[in-house]
């Protein structure tokens, strides 16, 4: 994805945007339009808790298909489509958004498709008389590729709604905010859909609410209303109060070949930066690797460990919370040891948890610990989590969970004491390009381990690769010490 802060302020050409020049670093306090811009995170992201990570991809793997096993195969067949799709266009919207100058027009046309798509998932039903399964990941598929435009637009507005001195304060409060509503998200449907009926708790109502039934896995399939919702009224204040760029008239087609063009140069010029050029080549794979574990979580717990909806709720809410505690860990790492040696022992950490993933079952715990539920009394009486390989498994997520966050922070961080600083804006443009050019790799091979093992825990493991290969590329980098400057 585009840098927001080399898109603003450097261009096609280096100079600053003229309409924000006067007041391009802000007073660092945080006005309605930097709100608005962070709100806007908080209302679209739920839709990748909701639906990508923890509630509907399980569903449909789970019920749709028929089969966990099959359901991750024909999910990865589809993140890999999607993952082609973002590779062979993001970037090249990203170079040209400051040749197309206004986004809130690019903005609002993707979300109108987003937002009734995201809704229709509803008729996604059990016995296929809804939606088809085809027709379903087309449609879910299609919202992840327009997702990663929508992030690419928004990106764009940070320094226009916040300033230099303001952004990382908004993009922290956006950052906090999608957690708050995913995990509100996530409270709302365990409690008014999920629980009731469940448990004999005085808090909860006795049946579903607006008569959802659960037989029909109605409960699971409302998530797509809810994301739809918060993303529709989490972009009001953002249209109405976010400062847009001015429109520059230049033709779609020009804004993009000049984009090309942007690209290329940016290529050139990292290629004189050796260690920033290895780093950028490493985290293609490592991140890719943490994106597949954040994705495919889900399908893998309800394969591997049989949970149904009340359990991924619990799951999910949790592991937001947790994930909260990355940021605060990437920065003791970074002080501690240096980024470079803290993404090193983030991805270790996250090698250590996929790990520990691949040895879990009911009847298992860490590969030679088995278990007899039959033999054990519950942990506890609740509704969830009653067995010791259930509560082993919501820990090794609770590891994930924070690793994978804080080496999303540490990155950034490196990547800043490897670079020159009047070419930050040129690498961090690279930097982004990285993060989607091997959208499809992870997925792809998660489908292939899926499809010649027949196993889920086949499909899992080969994620290990790619944070094994982009563990090893970074021993080839020099610097990244506590200190700028510092050799490691």
């Amino acid at each position: 994805m585009t840098e927001p802060v080399a898109a603003e302020i450097q261009g096609s050409a280096g100079v600053v945007d003229p309409p924000i020049e006067a007041d391009v670093h802000g007073d660092g306090r945080l006005n309605r339009g930097a709100v608005s811009w962070a709100i806007f995170e908080g209302g679209r992201d739920p839709q990748v808790i909701l639906i990508t990570i923890y509630i509907f991809m399980p569903y449909v793997a789970a019920s749709m298909v028929g089969d966990a096993v099959k359901g991750q195969e024909v999910i990865s067949q589809w993140n890999q489509w999607s993952g082609w799709a973002v590779m062979a266009t993001a970037p090249f919207i990203g170079a040209s958004i400051d040749k197309l100058g206004g986004r809130k027009m690019w903005l609002a046309a993707i979300l109108g498709l987003m937002i009734p798509l995201t809704a229709a998932l509803w008729w996604s039903k059990p016995d296929l008389s809804g939606l088809s399964i085809a027709t379903t990941m087309l449609f879910a598929m299609t919202v992840q590729v327009l997702f990663a435009y929508s992030e690419i637009l928004h990106n764009s507005l940070l320094i226009r709604a916040a300033g230099l001195n303001g952004a990382h304060k908004a993009s922290g409060l956006a950052l906090s905010l999608g957690n708050l509503f995913s995990v509100i998200a996530l409270v709302f449907v365990a409690w008014a859909f999920a629980l009731p009926g469940t448990v004999d708790w005085s808090f909860v109502p006795k049946a579903p609410l607006f008569g959802l039934s659960t037989a029909t896995h109605e409960h699971e399939r409302v998530v797509a209303w809810l994301a739809a919702g918060l993303l529709f009224f989490g972009s009001i204040p953002l249209f109405l109060f976010t400062p847009d760029a001015p429109r520059t008239g230049v033709p779609l087609f020009r804004a993009f070949a000049q984009g090309a063009g942007e690209l290329w140069r940016m290529l050139k010029t990292i290629s004189h930066y050796k260690d920033a050029a290895v780093y950028v080549g490493s985290r293609m794979f490592f991140v890719d690797g943490m994106n597949g574990v954040l994705v495919y979580a889900g399908v893998y717990a309800v394969g591997v460990m049989k949970w149904g909806a009340l359990e991924m709720l619990g799951y999910g809410i949790l592991l937001s919370i947790f994930a909260v505690l990355g940021g605060f860990v990437a920065r003791w790492l970074d002080e501690l040891v240096g980024p470079k040696n803290a993404l090193r022992i983030e991805i270790v950490m996250s090698m250590l948890g996929l790990t520990a993933f691949l040895g879990m079952r009911p009847d298992m715990i860490l590969f030679f610990w088995p278990y007899d539920a039959a033999a054990h009394a519950p942990l506890w009486n609740g509704p969830v989590f009653r067995h010791l390989p259930d509560a082993v498994f919501v820990l090794v997520g609770f590891c994930n969970a924070v690793f994978i966050t804080a080496q999303y922070a540490t990155s950034r961080t490196l990547l800043t004491r490897l670079t020159p600083p009047d070419q930050t804006g040129t690498f961090f443009g690279v930097y982004a390009l990285s993060g989607v050019a091997t959208a499809w790799l992870a997925p792809t091979l998660v489908n292939r381990g899926t499809a010649i093992t027949g196993t889920q825990q086949g499909g899992f493991a080969m994620l290990l690769v790619l944070l094994a290969i982009g563990l090893l590329g970074l021993f080839f980098v020099r610097g990244g010490g506590r200190a700028i400057g510092a050799r490691a």
